[in-house]
């Protein structure tokens, strides 16, 4: 097999603040794997949770790793091909992008998409929440509002843990609470943006205020502080830059509800799946959600969505020139292709 690959820029509508800063373009990589007559697709997006860092850079680097010693495997080699770039140290983005690709490519040589292959049913796809970022109370009303306009949704994540404080943050949820109709959930993502007794206070607080569950409200290295906490919040808690893949969710089982898994954190859609078999037998809930991915990566989580109890996969929704097209947003609802693998098309931007 043959793997090529091009960097694509894309921009976002309205920039995304969170508590470590905020983004408004990333330039990823498309990762195009070509065997046989076809060509399966995958992303790899850089990100940094503050503690860790992967660039476009060291993406690039890696890629360039692995073309020329997966020319003579074929794409159903994937246990021969997992232990050949397991020597290599691959950053996770850089795994997503090839593992996408090789279930895309299976899923077009076999005619079927990838969750069918994988035997699951698309009614069981929950809503996708879409994110307002840390603002002034006016702007996230604003926000809220646009986004309920545009997509329809049913489901809101609030991110806070403002540098401003917590005062800033009750001002700004209640600004924008105030006005979001009773059928949209609300759920409320720190991005480790809190101490534990500010946490301890917001989840009580939160807990009052129709919340469904607290995503990551300590830093990463407050990990021991979290079985204090979910022992006092009335809400569920879930973590995310505390769990990269599925190695990290064991010692995890006493301190959390649940656990969010990103492609380009768990090295893609076979991982995934490992995360989501020891999340279960942890007794532990699930969320997908992303960074700045296109269509593409979105795309590809969704199509083991039905596997989820949370979704968080807006990123390509905000994007004003997303190059891939195939996914639905039907009530609230994304829903992955029904043609073959993930089922989407390349439609390149104006410049």
């Amino acid at each position: 097999m043959e793997l090529t690959y091009q960097p694509f820029t894309v921009h976002k509508r309205v920039p995304l603040t969170i508590s470590r800063g905020t983004t408004a373009e990333s330039t990823n990589l498309w990762l195009r794997l070509r065997a046989e007559g076809l060509e399966g697709w995958g992303e790899a997006a850089p990100f940094s949770i503050g503690t860790h860092r992967q660039t476009l850079a060291m993406l690039t680097a890696d890629i360039a790793q692995v073309q020329s010693r997966l020319t003579s495997y074929h794409p159903f080699d994937r246990q021969a091909i997992e232990a050949a770039i397991a020597p290599l140290s691959l950053h996770s983005a850089t795994r997503a992008a090839l593992d996408v690709a090789l279930w895309d490519w299976c899923g077009k040589a076999t005619g079927q998409p990838i969750w069918r292959l994988l035997g699951l049913a698309l009614d069981h796809i929950q809503p996708t929440s879409v994110t307002v970022g840390i603002s002034s109370p006016e702007a996230a009303r604003q926000r809220s509002q646009d986004w309920l306009q545009q997509t329809s949704a049913r489901a809101l994540k609030i991110k806070l843990g403002s540098p401003q404080g917590i005062a800033a943050d009750q001002a700004m949820f209640q600004a924008l609470s105030d006005h979001i109709p009773a059928t949209v959930s609300l759920s409320v993502d720190a991005n480790g943006g809190w101490s534990l007794d500010e946490a301890k206070h917001m989840a009580h607080w939160l807990g009052d205020r129709r919340v469904t569950h607290l995503e990551q409200p300590l830093p990463v290295d407050q990990d021991a502080d979290l079985a204090q906490l979910k022992q006092q919040s009335p809400i569920p808690i879930f973590v995310d830059e505390s769990c990269f893949n599925s190695a990290d969710i064991p010692c995890l089982t006493n301190l959390v509800d649940g656990i969010n898994i990103k492609l380009m954190k768990a090295g893609g859609l076979t991982e995934a799946l490992r995360m989501i078999h020891t999340a279960r037998a942890c007794g532990l809930q699930v969320m997908f959600g992303c960074y700045s991915d296109s269509s593409l990566a979105n795309g590809a989580i969704a199509q083991i969505s039905p596997l989820a109890d949370y979704l968080d996969l807006d990123s390509h929704l905000n994007l004003r020139d997303d190059p891939f097209t195939g996914l639905t947003l039907s009530d609230g609802r994304l829903l992955p292709s029904a043609h073959p693998g993930l089922g989407l098309s390349y439609v390149p931007q104006a410049r």
